[in-house]
């Protein structure tokens, strides 16, 4: 069977909907123009992709395996469509998606937000959550996507601009804490809860543990910054997070934050791009405008407790 991208769309909001009654809602297209065209998909790909399961329906294994493919091709084919020669923010109907941690979006999320509503309202931002799945596969990822925010050093050869500058910081339960940071030594003999620990790209604020010959044992990875104080607090574990996430730690999360004992755990968020952006004119302005928000950021102080307050 030749290929008709015309089924693009149905199979996405088959593949979303997990059924037929309301993809053809979602489309606009009567019930049995939807069976048809799922017909043909099952034809296609010599599978089933949906399949009864009492009163339900249930993706199969391919079918789990195209939906994030084709989510991927409609968003690709949107951003074809929406290029245009100028870009005018006033007046711009445009989805951007952006890769991003929970403590980017609580942070630089929120102030890019602020500035789109203001000057172009018809703009809609959508944040992507970081996963390591996706930093090992960034570059391939990009294609699919308008930016993503990651450190600078971890990816070569694709273009980015520094939003602002951060600081790793050590987090323990504050019940752990002495008279003064702790040292490699005691850092070594304690368990460690890592966000995004994805060994081939290395993680910068253990870099100086590596230098001394100590590698800490990593006893929990998770995919986020925010939720390190519920890991934390009550045990002898210890983690690292950039001081802007540590800042947003409630007050009374029974953690603290110290210093690390060795350099000063200096780290610079960037905004990355595919190169098929580069010359997009509403590329070019979301670039200045995530300039902007990056700006605002470094320029904020503190609104919750400063470095080195114990959170008890």
């Amino acid at each position: 069977m030749g290929l008709d991208l015309n089924l693009l769309v149905p199979l996405d909001a088959l593949l979303q909907e997990r059924s037929v009654t309301r993809a053809a809602q979602r489309l606009g297209l009567s019930q049995p123009t939807v069976s048809a065209a799922l017909a043909r998909l099952r034809r296609h790909f010599g599978d089933e992709l949906l399949t009864r399961v009492g009163n339900t329906y249930e993706l199969t294994p391919l079918a789990e395996r195209l939906a994030a493919h084709a989510a991927q091709a409609l968003g690709s084919a949107d951003r074809v469509f929406e290029t245009r020669p100028v870009f005018d923010p006033a007046h711009a109907l445009r989805e951007f998606t952006l890769v991003v941690t929970d403590m980017h979006l609580a942070t630089f999320g929120r102030t890019l937000a602020a500035l789109v509503r203001v000057a172009a309202p018809g703009v809609r931002l959508r944040f992507q959550h970081n996963t390591p799945h996706i930093v090992r596969r960034a570059p391939e990822h990009l294609r699919t996507v308008d930016g993503m925010l990651l450190a600078q050093g971890l990816l070569a050869n694709v273009p980015a601009i520094d939003l602002y500058e951060d600081r790793w910081v050590c987090v323990v339960s504050s019940d752990t804490v002495n008279s003064g940071p702790p040292t490699p030594e005691e850092l070594a003999a304690r368990p460690w809860v890592l966000p995004y620990h994805v060994p081939p790209f290395g993680f910068s604020p253990l870099h100086g543990l590596h230098v001394q010959g100590i590698e800490p044992r990593v006893e929990i990875v998770i995919e986020n910054f925010l939720a390190m104080p519920y890991l934390i607090a009550g045990t002898d574990r210890v983690g690292v997070v950039p001081e802007r996430a540590a800042r947003l730690f409630r007050v009374g999360s029974g953690t603290a934050v110290v210093e690390l004992p060795f350099g000063t755990g200096r780290l610079v968020e960037s905004l990355w791009w595919h190169p098929q952006h580069e010359r997009d004119p509403a590329h070019i302005w979301l670039r200045k405008t995530a300039a902007e928000a990056g700006q605002l950021v470094a320029a904020s102080t503190a609104e919750t407790a400063p470095r080195d307050t114990r959170h008890s």
